[in-house]
């Protein structure tokens, strides 16, 4: 066999850089860049480059287990799909079909979270969701509420176009390494940049004002920034007049938020608070970027909300160089949500709980969809509490490790062994699948093929390059196996054959054939409606998705996180991503590479705590909150302020101490 290079889709974070990976007969042995690729354009990050690593890691799942005493004996996938078959059947039986909970998967393709949601509904049960629960959720629920679309307004390239950049919530320097690229492209053009976050991260390093606020107080800055802005005249009135719905009343809610009052809540000086509104107004072009440390909050749709209002106020949307951009976690997060993994959405973001979308997948899906349920089912966290309760007896959790990425991960352990049977489908024995009864091999990303969508809405093919180790399978083909166990007609040969049917399904999708998307390294940006349009870069170009095409303006008030320091917890614990590791670790902790430059969980504090404490760089510290304790490797830095500290959640040990408490719309 001659070498050859195979497109394919970067696994980790949800810029979607794309890069070949060069295969002849010893199997996968390099990695080639991309110049051509619209967003990554031939760069990748430290974790893109070590991605090879995980393909033939000596850990991989390479057939299906079944649970014996307090160890596993391999079975073949004929007995492992008849103990899975007979499991969540039997919950069903008992308990009925919404006993069952499936946890989809942010690294499966869209076609198999297209499937997997379908599998769920079709048995019966609403509890269907993806990870995306854990970051993004708000944004969903936020940005369909102001704006009528869950996803980033201008593709990654626009950056280059704003002249003022607001970066809020996101260390992207090291998260979205790769996105970063466009900031300092714009930057050099003469793009002033706004930087707020509780650390001074790397991304903090280019901003030309730096915004250090104290945790869970966002919302009093975006507001305080709408107030100054509103005050001194700098609104976009004919936009906000044509465009939005609900002004009077933002308004009258801002009307408190008083740079000096705004500056009392988070720690920012205020007229650092004003000059950052005078910037953010005035350009011709600004955009604002989000991440995690916006939506991961008890009021993370509070915070999206906020962020729409200032954008709406200004008319920055609908144009190059402006909008709302939120940053995704995963490489197919925003993809998982499009084809309806989600509890309280079928594909296409059509409600749950509306009769027509019954009727319409009733009549798409044909007589196998009787079982339909009205949504919406139960959230990634709510059923933990459920199993925990004993309502959830049966789950099925693909590609997902909430043992490690859970908030207050005893409890989630406390939960998983309390199913009667668990099911877990991965590339790895994760610390969920340790819990589980059955554990299926499933097939790495280059192992398969198939369509993921980026964080700007991009819709890319990923080829098949390698064989999965030993009797490992793709998820689509576990997916189907199962499903016909179970008595559903799941008769999917391809990956297009799936996206064939998503193409009927999802509106959004229509035009996004395996066929164009195969031919080009460029994708498709939906909505594309039909085989014969070009995408849609930016959105909201001629108004939005409600009555008269207007956006909708919504008061937000301040609320105090739902746990603040004091007493024998002195201390704000914020935690985040470094630029080596990804998520739970699951992989990233795997590669010889990224280990060896991040061994092992830290937490960062300041000098004048760590004095304090009496704790030096390099001491071994004890971590305690209400929820339990983990330890530590102490770096003392004035990357963070005084009375705050930080964690990476890469490491098991992080989410021992985080709170389950949760975002009462978005239930992150």
């Amino acid at each position: 066999m001659t070498r050859v290079l195979v497109p394919t889709v970067c696994p980790y974070c949800g810029a979607g850089c794309g890069f070949y990976l060069a295969v002849d007969r010893e199997g996968a042995t390099g990695i080639e860049y991309m110049p051509d690729h619209p967003a990554s354009q031939g760069a990748l990050c430290p974790k893109g480059n070590a991605a090879l690593e995980i393909l033939y890691h000596e850990e991989r799942l390479t057939s299906p287990l079944k649970r014996k005493g307090d160890g596993w004996a391999r079975v073949s996938w004929e007995e492992a799909l008849e103990i899975v078959a007979r499991g969540l059947g039997e919950a069903i039986k008992k308990h009925g079909p919404e006993s069952l909970a499936v946890l989809s998967s942010s690294k499966c393709t869209n076609e198999e979270n297209y499937l997997i949601e379908k599998l769920a509904r079709m048995l019966g049960t609403p509890h269907v969701d993806n990870c995306a629960r854990l970051c993004h959720a708000p944004s969903v629920v936020g940005l369909n509420r102001t704006l009528g679309a869950a996803g980033m307004t201008n593709p990654i390239p626009d950056i280059a176009n704003s002249r003022c950049i607001f970066v809020i919530g996101s260390n992207l320097a090291e998260n979205h390494p790769i996105i970063s690229r466009w900031i300092h492209r714009a930057k050099d053009a003469g793009a002033m940049v706004i930087v707020a976050d509780p650390r001074l991260t790397h991304t903090a390093w280019m901003a030309d004002i730096l915004l250090q606020l104290k945790p869970g107080t966002d919302v009093a800055l975006l507001n305080g920034m709408a107030h100054v802005i509103i005050k001194e005249g700098l609104l976009d009135k004919e936009y906000v007049a044509a465009r939005t719905r609900g002004f009077e009343a933002l308004v009258e809610s801002l009307n408190e938020y008083t740079p000096e009052m705004v500056s009392e809540i988070t720690g920012i000086p205020s007229g650092d608070i004003m000059r950052s509104a005078r910037a953010y107004a005035m350009s011709p072009a600004s955009v604002i970027l989000y991440s995690m440390g916006i939506t991961q909050h008890s009021t993370g749709t509070d915070n999206v909300q906020a962020i729409s209002n200032l954008a709406l106020i200004c008319g920055h949307m609908g144009r190059p160089g402006t909008g709302v951009m939120p940053l995704r976690g995963q490489n197919n997060v925003q993809g998982a949500c499009d084809m309806g993994a989600l509890a309280e959405f079928y594909p296409g973001y059509k409600k749950a709980d509306d009769p027509e979308t019954l009727k319409y997948f009733k009549s798409a899906w044909g007589a196998e969809a009787e079982k339909l349920p009205p949504g919406p089912g139960l959230t990634a966290t709510e059923m933990i509490e459920a199993a925990a309760s004993g309502r959830i007896k049966a789950m099925y959790i693909i590609g997902e490790d909430p043992a490690n990425s859970d908030p207050s991960s005893r409890h989630v352990h406390e939960a998983l062994e309390s199913l009667d049977f668990l099911v877990v489908q991965d590339i790895f024995m994760t610390a969920t699948a340790q819990f589980a009864d059955v554990a299926l091999p499933a097939a790495a990303w280059a192992e398969k093929e198939g369509s993921y969508t980026n964080t700007e809405r991009r819709v890319q093919w990923s080829s098949k390059a390698i064989e999965p180790p030993g009797a490992a399978l793709s998820d689509r083909e576990i997916v189907c196996r199962l499903a016909k166990r179970l008595g559903l007609q799941f008769s999917y040969p391809d990956a297009a054959s799936v996206l064939a049917e998503i193409n009927l399904i999802v509106p959004q999708y229509g035009g996004v054939t395996a066929d164009r998307l195969t031919k080009g390294r460029e994708g498709l940006i939906w909505p594309c409606p039909s085989t014969d349009h070009p995408g849609t870069p930016i959105l909201h170009s001629a108004g939005f998705k409600f009555a008269e095409g207007r956006a909708a303006l919504v008061p937000v008030p301040f609320r105090p996180a739902a746990e603040d320091a004091s007493g024998d917890y002195p201390l704000l614990l914020t935690t985040g991503r470094v630029a080596v590791h990804h998520n739970a670790g699951s992989m990233t902790r795997r590669s010889p590479l990224l280990l060896e430059r991040e061994p092992e969980l830290f937490v960062e504090i300041n000098p004048d705590d760590a004095a304090c404490l009496k704790v030096a760089g390099g001491d071994v510290v004890t971590v305690t909150t209400l929820r339990g304790e983990t330890e530590a490797l102490a770096r003392l830095t004035d990357r963070v302020k005084k009375g705050v500290v930080f964690m990476p959640f890469h490491f098991p040990g992080t989410n021992i101490l985080t709170t389950e408490i949760t975002d009462p719309e978005a239930k992150i």
